[in-house]
């Protein structure tokens, strides 16, 4: 049996005859056991779990690890086996954190999945049965209604009004009505009107469909193979990190020659030297990096799963907050993802109307020339509202003991008509009870109307809705307070460029109206109602933006985020969204999938920095407008929710993935899951990204500048002949620590409130960037004047070289703790009550204290580590030599502020002028 054929080609007895089927009884128990072990379960394969081991490997896969591992070796070789040990559960430590970290993002996801599996209604062996979609076998006859999933691809054998949401397929935003007739076999996927696809649901209707392909040979695994095929490319912290190993690695290397250089030089044996230069290399690496970045990210994670984010992978994290572009899709992050009527204009009296509420909950008010209308006294109102209740196949659930929010089943634009009726004092249920539908014709593609006969106080009346250029056309008169009035010439052409107001305002437009005294006979259609119809009303429906997304547009702006929409719906649609929100401005393009096509890339590449709305795009599409801003030097973040965003969800350098609407092979493609499918969510990622990043930073120059003092200072004590100034186990105790009890807490640094007021984090930029450069001298060399100065003087005193040692060892340790003060702003003063915000900060700095007075006079900690007591004098005066770091950072603080200030009132007073 082959599952490749063009089934949409062949008429509905031909394929239930290849497939071997029966309409009447279905398959026997017997054929689809067989049909079952010949063709496999009807699933997708399970994408390969991570195991905990292989994400706690992977944890080791980083320069600054590769480092580590070598100074352990070292180390060890030279018969410092306690400094190895240390390091070695430095490491272990860090891959542990991140492991963890990152398995709790995957049980998070795994929590989005669904709770139960689907169940499908199949008729088999002459009854009809529910069982579940993973049992179901090619030659099954599906048994379909309103609101069902589609399990498997199927071809239509029985269609009575038929719509099926495909958006999760082909990104189509509105639901598709569904024939049975036979295509051409070269039919594009998304115009298969006879075929119904695995991952998408029946929004109105019903009817049967035989099962024509099951699992991997569904057109939803087909893609889902496309998005495992496509590489995933590093974050930017992955790169940075690289980068910066690469760096330490090279100076590592540098220092190691240079103090053997200079060691031979003074004439010192080379294995004595050979173990001083070891040691001075080894002080080099920051030990507590590793772990104190991997912490970051995980404190990061935390924040973002408060503000509904889950994170998959740990680095991505920062790559949000260095995004430059974010390709957001429209329905349902951007907008409500839910119909909802905005005007009506009734053509007697040329009334237009206002209708206020948004989504199906029956609140609202009627709006007329600035006064509320009373609509439950108004004739016309009545019976457009009786129209759109019994022309209509969706239904409205109010609140229940599930959830507090109106819901509708069926197709949104007739939902959207149902909360009319109800918001104008109709109720749906009694008014179809009151007037029973007795036949039909279904909306079409071909027609685009919907006709539906009723029972009226004894005679028949049809009511019609559909696109007003077809039902226009075929109206003689309107309905004005209960009286039939001509349609003429003057009338029809208002009614014309009102519906082209409302069109140009990005409205869904239907045409209403009704037929006295008619029948409906299914095999004319809707010819016999031409020239007989009573125009009612146009009513335009949207989907309304999202409340708090324009003042998120305008933060993404703001901070040097471009916002673009990547939408399968119409290009007047997107584009009108996109204005009402901010995203498309005055001089922006907007664009749809052909003339994309129409496009080479070196055409996009000049055009695409001013597009702002991609319009109905398929997925090559997104593929390739993906590409093209990363070629372009950006860093793109991609939202996506259907099967078909997978490939470029994993391109995108953050795939962002729906949590309500997202397909599973969505998810499995993203790096990050937005649990409320809302921009804003986003932005707000966006910016804890940026705060993860300035956080890192922020450790970066504490924990560099420590290493780099530590390496001067034995320098120094090296080329003047001094004894060494630190114990190696003294030095890993500065590093761990020392540092320990105030990187963990540094991370948790609160938002500066400007993180989303500067450009994002350039793609090139490197973890010790200018800025942090510059800093970088002065804190330097006030730590080393300090400490060697310290040193030197109570050397030369003549002072116990272990005293001198001890000493110098808390000179170093304090001038730390006045380091993180200073690490905590670039410009802002430590003697603020800011401190106060971050109360880990101040809880590492009591314990760092009283950890170093452990280590100095708790006699197994001292004689690990070398210390001997410290009179309590010394104690104020190495507080007062070490408080030079911190009146050095705080002058040039205080400089920075006033050019500053300078600047902004020199430029201020430009523009005034």
């Amino acid at each position: 049996m082959n599952q490749e054929l063009a089934w949409h080609s062949l008429q509905p007895d031909e394929v239930v005859a290849k497939l071997k089927s029966d309409l009447t009884h279905g398959l026997s128990h017997n054929d689809a056991s067989e049909r079952l072990q010949q063709f496999g379960s009807n699933e997708l394969p399970e994408p390969k779990k991570r195991t905990l081991l292989s994400i706690f490997l992977n944890q080791f896969l980083s320069p600054l690890i590769y480092l580590l591992v070598v100074a352990a070796g070292i180390a060890f070789f030279i018969g410092e086996a306690r400094d190895s040990l240390v390091i070695l559960v430095v490491v272990i430590l860090n891959a542990v954190i991140g492991a963890y970290q990152e398995g709790r993002a995957e049980q998070s996801l795994e929590a989005l999945r669904r709770l139960s599996k689907l169940k499908v209604r199949i008729l088999r062996g002459g009854q009809e049965q529910i069982i579940e979609a993973s049992r179901i076998v090619p030659g099954d006859i599906l048994i379909l209604s309103s609101g069902d999933a589609v399990p498997a691809d199927a071809r239509l054998i029985e269609a009575s009004s038929i719509a099926v949401a495909e958006a999760a397929l082909t990104g189509e935003s509105l639901p598709v009505v569904k024939s049975i007739g036979k295509l051409a076999e070269n039919t594009l996927l998304a115009d298969r009107q006879n075929m119904i696809f695995a991952g998408t649901h029946i929004t109105a209707g019903r009817g049967l469909a035989i099962v024509t392909a099951t699992g991997v040979n569904n057109e939803i695994g087909r893609i889902a193979h496309l998005a495992t095929t496509t590489a995933q490319p590093k974050t930017q912290l992955e790169f940075r990190i690289q980068q910066f190993g690469r760096y330490l690695v090279i100076a590592a290397i540098a220092v190691f020659f240079l103090v053997i250089g200079f060691g031979l030089l003074r004439g010192i044996p080379f294995a004595q030297i050979f173990m001083i230069a070891i040691s001075q290399m080894v002080s080099l690496v920051p030990e507590g990096l590793p772990v104190a970045m991997t912490i970051a990210l995980a404190v990061g994670v935390q924040r973002m799963a408060g503000r509904g984010t889950v994170v998959r992978r740990l680095a991505a994290v920062e790559t949000l907050g260095s995004t430059t572009v974010i390709c957001t899709d429209k329905t349902g992050t951007l907008t409500r993802n839910e119909m909802v009527v905005t005007a009506l204009y009734l053509p007697a009296g040329q009334r237009e109307i206002t209708v206020t509420g948004v989504g199906y909950a029956p609140e609202g008010y009627f709006m007329e020339r600035g006064y509320k209308l009373t609509p439950n006294v108004d004739q016309t109102l009545q019976k457009l509202f009786e129209a759109c209740a019994l022309c209509n196949d969706s239904q409205l659930i109010g609140p229940d003991n599930s959830s507090s929010q109106w819901k509708m089943i069926g197709d949104p634009t007739e939902g959207a008509l149902l909360t009319l009726g109800a918001k104008g004092g109709l109720d749906p249920t009694t008014v179809r009870n009151k007037f029973p539908r007795t036949a039909e014709l279904p909306f079409n593609s071909d027609s685009k109307m919907m006709a539906t006969q009723h029972s009226v106080e004894g005679k028949s009346l049809v009511y019609l809705k559909g696109a007003p250029e077809v039902l226009l056309e075929l109206c003689d008169s309107i309905f004005h307070d209960g009286k039939i009035e001509a349609f003429d010439e003057k009338l029809r052409g208002e009614v014309h460029t009102a519906a082209k107001k409302m069109a140009d305002s990005a409205l869904r437009l239907l045409a209403i109206g009704f037929v006295r005294d008619a029948y409906i006979d299914g095999s004319k259609g809707f010819a016999p109602f031409s020239g007989k119809i009573t125009l009612l009303g146009l009513i335009g429906e949207l989907d309304p933006p999202r409340d708090e997304v324009a003042a998120s547009v305008r933060e993404c702006q703001r901070a040097g985020i471009k916002p673009v929409m990547v939408t399968g719906d119409h290009k007047a649609t997107g584009l009108a969204i996109a204005k009402a929100l901010g995203i498309s401005q005055n001089n922006d393009l907007a664009i749809d999938g052909l003339e994309l096509d129409l496009l080479s890339d070196e055409a996009l590449a000049q055009k695409i920095d001013h597009i702002s709305v991609f319009a109905r795009v398929h997925p090559a599409q997104k593929l390739r407008i993906v590409e093209a801003y990363q070629k372009k030097g950006n860093v793109v973040a991609m939202t996506g929710d259907g099967v078909n965003d997978a490939p470029a969800l994993v391109c995108a350098n953050v795939g962002v993935a729906m949590g309500i609407t997202g397909t599973e092979v969505a998810k499995e493609a993203a790096k990050i899951v937005i649990t409320d499918d809302n921009f804003a969510t986003i932005v707000a990622a966006a910016s804890e990204g940026r705060l993860v990043y300035q956080n890192i930073k922020k450790l970066i120059l504490f924990l560099f500048v420590t290493s780099v003092d530590e390496v001067i200072v034995l320098f120094l004590a090296l080329i003047f002949g001094y004894p060494i100034p630190l114990a190696a186990v003294q030095i890993l105790w500065i590093n761990l620590v020392t540092e320990g009890t105030l990187t963990v807490n540094l991370i948790m640094e609160p938002a500066e409130g400007n993180e989303m007021h500067r450009p994002p984090i350039p793609v090139n930029q490197p973890l010790l960037d200018r800025a942090l450069l510059s800093r970088i001298p002065l804190m330097v060399l006030a730590s080393v004047v300090s400490t060697f100065g310290w040193f030197a003087y109570r050397t030369s005193q003549g002072v116990p070289i272990a005293q001198v040692q001890t000493e110098t060892f808390t000179v170093l340790a304090v001038c730390q703790w006045f380091n993180v003060l200073n690490c905590r702003s670039a410009l802002h003063s430590a003697f603020s009550w800011d401190v106060l915000k971050n109360p880990w900060l101040i809880g590492g700095l009591v314990i760092g204290n009283l950890l170093h007075v452990a280590v100095i006079y708790w006699a197994p900690l001292s004689q690990f580590f070398h210390t001997v007591p410290i009179e309590t004098e010394q104690f104020f005066a190495i507080g007062a030599v070490a408080s030079l770091v911190l009146w050095a950072e705080e002058f040039r603080k205080f400089i920075s502020r006033k050019l500053i200030l300078k600047r902004r009132i020199t430029h201020e007073s430009t523009v005034g002028i």
